[in-house]
């Protein structure tokens, strides 16, 4: 491997005050109204951050994003303006990090980007838009040349809580179309010596929605393009950064220049506010991966992902607050770049006298993480919905915790072995005072363990109330957890999560709900002859019929975050 990337979004953070952040990208429509002191803040912060992972031994960087720095003649006189403001403060920062820090820069992109006259000008024309694109493409590849290349997702666009005027909207659909765009776009690079990245990760849309998993789909969509010039960045699983996913086969399957993708600040895991180590996830992604052909690089996300509440920023804390984060980050380098042992690795961050009390206390961690926050056997299912992998935890998801009775009937289908998952659990809460007692000994923050403490067992209470019979007693104890947990935790001292539950009775009854499951959940990647029929078509047209009569009856979770669950029925 030679390119070692981790995205730079953090410093463009600091300040950014909405009760719940939309971690995908820098938040442009907050920098819009920033001030010289703000602009000087983020340049300050980027050469922290940039002295900082490339000590660690990165040596490249990801900033969002092309689409507010690519002027284009349609673009309304407005943003037109904003676009020249954000190119000029850019080009400082894309000079601090390449020619202070020697760091390669890649730009992210959404395909396609999009602002209200566009749409009115182009509408659908398919040809139009891309050349519209294309040329965006070219304009920021040769107005800034201190960038390495582009990162193209074609397969998610901004969230729904997005107001930017410049926004991003899906237009690839299927194989075909995508490896068209990709064959018009490649010359450009060659031509510039640049790199262009296509990312496989989709949110289920349209027939590129199984993009990531779908071996007949990335095969159709990166044939022909055998290039230098060319690479493909994968997540490590076939859905998002989730534990228990075997590796994506799809390192073994094409033979382009190819990434690995792994997150540091995990979205799904409390977000760097409780250890979450990925060490040996990633001693086990290396050693499979040494049967894999052109791994060229790894991709780090350690700032990047997410709608929550949760706001730590990478590099950029006082004291040790971060610092889950960047345990995640050295293990990445340090096991994929320099063939390090978690062992050794944490050798040389913790010292020879710290360093078994801390191993000891990462596998607390670990078996937490694992044993309680998924439940095992659920998450080691192979269930697809659609184009898209069910994802291996359900009940608690970005900054909340879901107790409910619809779920509690859902994971109780799924789940054989009840006893199991709550022996389990019960095993793993008691691991509790020896994690503390590490933490001080070794001087870790024991007030984030604390915190971990309190948040797990709200989630152990939750297992009972999914696993046990319904019990008055019980569902009050959840209640009280609940209270007590946002009296210990108020948010002017930390941020916390979201405890949403409700004991409503839940319509369906059960043999109704494993019919359904039956019906539209398949425990294959590949498609039945039922999905072509009616999961992919009449499902999707239903269930347009079925949001235009009822807009409002999903809830505002499933219809307002990220990019609504209306995508998955594209």
């Amino acid at each position: 491997m030679e390119l070692f990337l981790i995205d730079a979004i953090g410093p463009f953070f600091k300040g950014y005050e909405l009760q719940r952040v939309n971690w995908s990208k820098i938040p442009f429509t907050h920098l819009a109204t920033a001030d010289e002191a703000r602009w000087l803040q983020i340049e300050q912060d980027l050469r922290r951050f940039a002295a900082a992972v490339a000590a660690q031994g990165y040596n490249a960087v990801t900033l969002d994003d092309l689409a507010h720095l690519a002027p284009h003649p349609l673009h309304e006189p407005e943003i037109a303006s904003q676009i020249a403001v954000f190119r000029e403060k850019f080009h400082r920062f894309f000079d601090i990090l390449h020619d202070e820090f020697g760091l390669k820069i890649y730009l992210t992109t959404d395909v396609l980007p999009m602002t209200p006259g566009i749409s009115a000008r182009l509408g659908n024309d398919a040809a139009a838009l891309e050349a519209y694109y294309q040329s965006l493409v070219c304009g920021v590849l040769d107005d800034f040349p201190q960038l390495a290349g582009l990162i193209l997702r074609i397969g998610e666009s901004d969230g729904n809580d997005v107001n930017d005027p410049i926004r991003t909207q899906l237009h690839l659909r299927n194989a075909p179309e995508t490896n068209r765009l990709l064959r018009r776009l490649l010359p450009e690079f060659e031509r510039r010596q640049r790199h262009l990245i296509l990312r496989t990760w989709t949110v289920g849309a349209y027939r590129i929605g199984d993009l990531i998993w779908h071996k007949d789909t990335l095969a159709a969509t990166v044939e022909g393009l055998n290039s230098p010039q060319f690479m493909v960045s994968m997540k490590h699983g076939e859905s998002d950064f989730f534990r228990y996913l075997p590796l994506n086969r799809a390192f073994f399957r094409i033979p382009h220049q190819k990434i690995i993708e792994m997150q540091a600040r995990r979205e799904y895991e409390g977000a760097g506010e409780y250890p979450s180590y990925i060490g040996r996830d990633c001693e086990r992604f290396a050693r499979e991966l040494a049967g894999a052909e052109n791994m060229v690089g790894l991709s780090v996300w350690c700032q990047t992902g997410g709608w929550h509440r949760f706001r730590r920023l990478a590099y950029l804390e006082p004291g040790n607050r971060d610092l889950w984060i960047r345990l995640n980050t050295a293990a990445v380098i340090g096991i994929f770049k320099e063939g390090k042992s978690v062992e050794t690795l944490v050798v040389e961050q913790f010292g020879v006298t710290h360093a078994p009390g801390v191993l000891e206390f990462l596998r607390h961690a670990d078996a937490l993480i694992h044993e309680l926050l998924y439940i095992e056997e659920f998450a080691r299912l192979k269930l697809f919905f659609r184009r898209v992998r069910v994802p291996p935890i359900l009940h608690v998801y970005w900054d909340s915790i879901f107790i409910n009775r619809g779920l509690r009937k859902i994971i109780a289908h799924f789940v054989t072995d009840p006893e199991r998952a709550l022996r389990g659990g019960e095993a793993a809460l008691a691991r509790f005072p020896r994690m503390i007692e590490l933490a001080e000994q070794a001087s870790l923050p024991v007030d984030d363990i604390e915190h971990m403490r309190d948040v797990f067992t709200l989630i152990s209470l939750a297992r009972r109330y999914y696993f046990l019979p319904y019990d008055e007693v019980l569902t009050a104890q959840i209640r009280a957890a609940k209270k007590a947990y946002k009296s210990r935790w108020p948010r002017e001292i930390r941020q916390r999560y979201r405890v949403k539950i409700s004991f409503e009775p839940f319509k369906l009854k059960r043999r109704t709900l494993a019919w359904a499951v039956g019906l539209v959940v398949r425990k294959k990647r590949g498609y039945r002859l039922l999905d072509h029929f009616f999961t992919l078509s009449l499902l999707s047209f239903g269930y347009r019929i079925f949001r235009a009569r009822a807009p409002q009856s999903l809830p505002e979770f499933m219809r307002k975050s990220a990019m609504g669950v209306d995508v998955l029925f594209k």
